[in-house]
């Protein structure tokens, strides 16, 4: 079993051929338990309302290095429309089909070889090597990293360093790693007025002016300049409805909806109270309300001991320095980074949640050749 974990494409293809969209029974987890138990890890499930995750530690000593990552994946979308079974894991020409392959499957294999490959060559390490893997994270979200990482905690565990298998490769591997991630906010603006006649507006409370109102605040609305490592924060309108298909009705109510992703400048509670202040509650007969949800808080790591060894392994292995961002959306690693300094380092994502989404077998293994470097430099250097 170890000869075969020494392989990265190999245990990418067991994963990938565990059809675990969200939400499922994840066999990919059962597969990757097997694996870890037989590299020496100890490993505990954690199932949270049908939801399964796993932790497995390699080791009993600090420091810890953690690699995060999910085993669900999304929808395959239109069958239809793939050239391959998409839970085949087929290799054409050098390159894996199957949906998971870029995020996130491909990511965890090449964690496990490197790994594997680290022990073959040195034993155990001096500290431990742990992973925390979730099965909610291209679902709600709400029973994998967010429930998992505080009763790993609550059973005793320390993680001092976390590396999440995200794609963050753009043009070719390893050249994007995520330092940090801008927080997310979703809102939706509702303006409830009261319906009538066209002809008779007197007699009604259109919600559509109030409501065109409050989004043209949110439109002049500036929220900031950027923040170090950090582009400006942005407010998107992202639809606009209705419902009335008569031309001499006007309307009981209108929604809109937008997002607001944003720096380290501001907490969501913040943005929430500013957003609250600038829309008010109306006007004419019109009652505006806002609904908010934060999915994810702005955060920063640092560059600093652990970007810096994932930079250096890079750096060794492909001859270029990768640059270090906080763009893109949210990941678990906003969970994480209140435990410890987290990075992100993954696969090119041009492929992620798309048809006949596909990685070649070499981005693979020099990701597996790249953990491996940085599992050699974190442990000489603990």
């Amino acid at each position: 079993m170890i000869d075969t974990l020494l392989d990265p494409v190999s245990l990418a293809q067991a994963l990938i051929r565990q059809p675990t969209v969200n939400p499922c029974h994840d066999g990919a987890q059962d597969v990757l338990a097997e694996a870890l138990e037989s590299l020496g890890f100890c490993t505990k499930r954690y199932p949270f309302e049908g939801v399964d995750n796993l932790y497995a530690r390699l080791g009993g000593a600090a420091p810890n290095f953690c690699f995060a990552g999910h085993t669900d994946v999304v929808p395959v979308g239109d069958a239809a429309g793939w050239t391959v079974d998409p839970f085949g894991a087929e290799i054409r020409d050098g390159v894996m089909y199957g949906r998971g392959t870029s995020d996130m499957k491909g990511a965890i294999a090449a964690f496990v070889s490197a790994t594997a490959r680290y022990v073959a060559d040195h034993g155990r390490p001096s500290g431990s090597i742990s992973l925390l893997i979730t099965g909610d994270e291209e679902g709600p979200g709400l029973h994998g990293t967010r429930r998992l990482l505080p009763a790993v905690l609550a059973d005793g565990e320390t993680i001092d360093h976390c590396i999440v298998g995200e794609p963050t490769s753009e043009d070719r591997i390893a050249d994007i790693v995520k330092n940090g991630r801008r927080g997310s906010l979703n809102c939706v603006l509702k303006a409830v007025g009261r319906q009538g006649h066209a002809a008779y507006p007197e007699k009604s409370a259109n919600p559509m002016p109030v409501m065109l109102d409050a989004l043209q605040k949110l439109r002049a609305l500036k929220l900031d300049n950027g923040s170090p490592g950090f582009q400006p924060s942005n407010l998107e309108i992202t639809t606009i409805d209705v419902g009335n298909t008569a031309h001499n009705v006007i309307p009981a109510q209108a929604l809109a909806k937008f997002n607001i992703r944003f720096n380290p400048n501001h907490t969501g509670a913040d943005l929430m109270a500013r957003l609250e202040q600038l829309i008010g509650s109306g006007r004419d007969g019109v009652h505006l309300s806002l609904e908010m949800r934060v999915t994810g808080e702005a955060f920063y790591t640092e560059p600093g001991r652990l970007t810096e060894l994932i930079v250096a392994a890079v750096e060794a292995e492909t001859g270029r320095k990768p640059d270090l961002t906080t763009g893109g959306g949210t990941s678990d690693a906003r969970y994480i980074k209140d435990v410890c300094p987290v990075a992100e380092l993954g696969v090119r994502n041009e492929m992620a949640h798309k048809v006949d989404e596909h990685i070649p077998v070499d981005e693979i293994e020099t990701l597996c050749r790249i953990y491996y470097r940085l599992l050699a430099g974190y442990f000489a250097a603990a």
